[in-house]
């Protein structure tokens, strides 16, 4: 095979669920079969790349300084949920089963993987914070050790006014999974019998 093919199949395989057949497949249906797609998709990619970024305030993906959930007058916003990332705040949405606002930390903590507490996007949540004007903090991480143990840290040593309520979802999750893949009955079930995280 010719070199930029296969550096682009390799590149297409390194993208999340994509195996080296998959990338295969895409690549010759990009440069084979449907080609005007390929410029498309270089259009849209870079059109996207240059204009989506983390939102301020809570991390979303947005094309603005604020994301509309940040900035919408309609949420809750002394309700704050905690997710792991982007995917998993559009799950939520998805299944419509939250109103107020969220904070994503851009993953958890991971010695094994070298991700520390300085690795979260903590600081404008510490922020949200000490503005005083939170009074619930709901943790939907994955119910893994990590996950655990982000919790933990979080309750511990980032959450430290007593008046914030701290929920952890947790029903209806599976042992070691995230809320990502999972559907709006288990979703609003986790929410519902979310338990008060102690110390």
């Amino acid at each position: 095979m010719n070199e930029p093919y296969e550096r682009l199949v390799q590149s297409l395989k390194s993208l999340p669920g994509l195996g080296y057949r998959s990338a295969e497949k895409i690549a010759l249906y990009l440069l084979v079969e449907k080609p005007a797609k390929a410029d498309d998709l270089i259009e849209r990619l870079s059109l996207a790349q240059k204009n989506l970024g983390a939102c301020t305030v809570c991390g979303n993906l947005t094309d603005l300084s604020e994301c509309k959930i940040c900035s919408s007058e309609e949420r809750e916003a002394n309700r704050i949920c905690v997710v792991e990332g982007v995917t998993d705040l559009f799950a939520m949405e998805k299944a419509g089963v939250f109103f107020g606002k969220y904070h994503i930390l851009m993953g958890k903590l991971s010695p094994v993987k070298g991700i520390g507490a300085e690795q979260l996007n903590l600081k404008t949540f510490s922020a949200r914070l000490e503005r005083g004007k939170v009074d619930e903090v709901i943790l939907a991480l994955s119910n893994d050790l990590e996950g655990e143990a982000t919790c933990h840290y979080l309750r511990s040593e980032v959450i430290r006014d007593p008046e914030i309520r701290v929920t952890r979802i947790g029903f209806g999750l599976p042992s070691g999974g995230g809320i990502t893949y999972a559907d709006e009955h288990t979703l609003m079930n986790a929410l519902q019998s979310r338990q008060d995280l102690e110390n």
